[in-house]
């Protein structure tokens, strides 16, 4: 059997940058139809708790909101031709986006001789608002900043606080609202969190056992602290999201078939798309933690050979410790062993490469097991050390039994775990724009 590759996705290019333009700016030739206004004080002190939608919407409005977020500045005539709508349809829904502020014209891109509102190309208006992401990892808490257009404005990295879950949690919001405040003319819409452990995405209640959470109010603290409507998720479910929301090819009809979406850094986990959806079980988020490798690793469970406990960073950077080739002391980090190995280490290599054995193995059984369509690989197992890739590679051809299909490496590279805040933040304005509009009370 032949070895897959496994290639990159590619993925939007996204921009870590401070704010450099003025919400209030314009942009020459272009028409803003309706004013923002401020958040009433009574809706900055609600709790509004709204389940994340992680789906390609269907609604005329979303599809063209979604063509004007990935291809604008673009004519209602193009919209049209993509979204399969009438261009009467087109017109009247792009009339309702610019009324809510969330297109806005651009007049000086019209073609020449062009007669009619309906021949100025729109765009969305990516310097009024902003959304507040946060990716709250087992070591790690990532904040973003996101356009409305997907694309990541800014981000800061805290380390996740231990001790008291609300406390913790009051702490990550107040990093999160002084990060805001750094777009002091841009408007937040809305919070959107992802984290590992047992979410209720309905309540934005977390049970996160390797932070000593249990039953953590994440979304009354969090969307309280902050004053915006909130939707929190299973961090593995949303990046798989974020494949289908922010990628290029985001704005097609429709995607037919099925996806398994593999992570793995800190903690390991899955996630299934269906129909360009992904699928959200009630009782939350399936777990390969335990999944069984046949390592010789102890697990905390009691047992031998779990996923997480044989190929999460914290497990490497032990056992690389162990047999002296990191030296055992506290501050040495997976980075370390990753820096050795790209020095030309072979003992770091060789680790490296064990890990990524027993990952594709894995990924060929769970590939069997659910026989999706398209496999993503994401987290910096896969991303941060591309030398062992061809291995992952190796090991899941001679472990599937099914026939080659598509499988790569996700094309946000390492920084899946930024654009799945981001993409939970904005899921609810990608599902139904005007809808969620209202719900931020803007």
């Amino acid at each position: 059997m032949s070895v897959p590759t496994v290639s990159p996705s590619v993925s939007r290019p996204s921009r870590s940058t401070a704010p450099r333009r003025p919400a209030t700016s314009t942009v020459r030739g272009s028409t803003r139809v309706g004013v923002a206004r401020p958040r009433s004080p009574r809706a900055a002190n609600r709790i509004r708790i709204v389940p994340p939608d992680l789906r390609i919407a269907d609604g005329t409005g979303a599809s063209v909101f979604r063509v004007a977020a990935n291809r604008g500045p673009v004519s209602r005539d193009v919209i049209a031709k993509i979204t399969g709508s009438s261009i009467a349809t087109v017109n009247r829904q792009v009339a309702a986006l610019l009324s809510a502020g969330l297109l806005r014209e651009r007049a000086d891109l019209a073609e020449s001789g062009a007669v009619g509102r309906p021949r100025v190309p729109v765009e969305v208006d990516h310097e009024r608002y902003l959304t507040i992401g946060i990716h709250i990892g087992a070591v790690t808490t990532g904040i973003v900043a996101s356009d409305l257009r997907g694309r990541i404005i800014g981000a800061v990295e805290v380390p996740t606080p231990a001790g008291d879950q609300e406390v913790a949690l009051a702490s990550i919001t107040a990093s999160a609202k002084a990060f805001a405040g750094r777009w002091h003319r841009r408007i937040p819409l809305w919070a959107g969190v992802a984290l590992g452990g047992r979410v209720d995405s309905t309540t934005a209640v977390v049970t996160h056992p390797r932070l000593g959470w249990v039953d953590a109010p994440v979304g009354a603290i969090v969307g309280g602290g902050l004053g915006l409507p909130v939707s929190v998720a299973a961090h593995v479910e949303a990046m798989a999201a974020s494949e289908l929301l922010l990628t290029p090819d985001r704005d097609v009809p429709e995607i037919k078939g099925t996806g398994l979406y593999f992570y793995v850094r800190e903690t390991a986990g899955v996630a299934i798309t269906f129909d360009g959806k992904v699928h959200t079980p009630a009782g939350g988020p399936g777990s390969v933690t335990h999944f069984p490798t046949g390592s010789s690793a102890r697990c905390s469970c009691g047992g031998t050979g779990c996923l997480e406990a044989t190929v999460s960073d914290r497990a490497v950077v032990q056992r690389a410790r162990a047999e002296g080739i990191l030296a055992d002391r506290d501050d040495v980090t997976v980075q370390s062993l990753y820096r050795l190995a790209r020095e030309g280490s072979e003992s770091a290599h060789g680790l490296l490469v064990e890990r990524a054995t027993v990952l594709g193995r894995t990924v060929g059984m769970l590939r069997d097991l659910f026989n999706p369509d398209r496999v993503v690989l994401g987290g910096q197992a896969f991303t941060e050390y591309p030398a062992a890739v061809p291995h992952v590679a190796r090991a899941f051809s001679t472990s599937t039994t099914l026939p080659r299909k598509d499988i790569r490496i996700t094309g946000f590279g390492n920084r899946v775990q930024a654009h799945a805040a981001g993409v939970v933040s904005l899921s609810s304005l990608y599902s139904d724009p005007l809808a969620a509009m209202k719900r931020a009370d803007i």
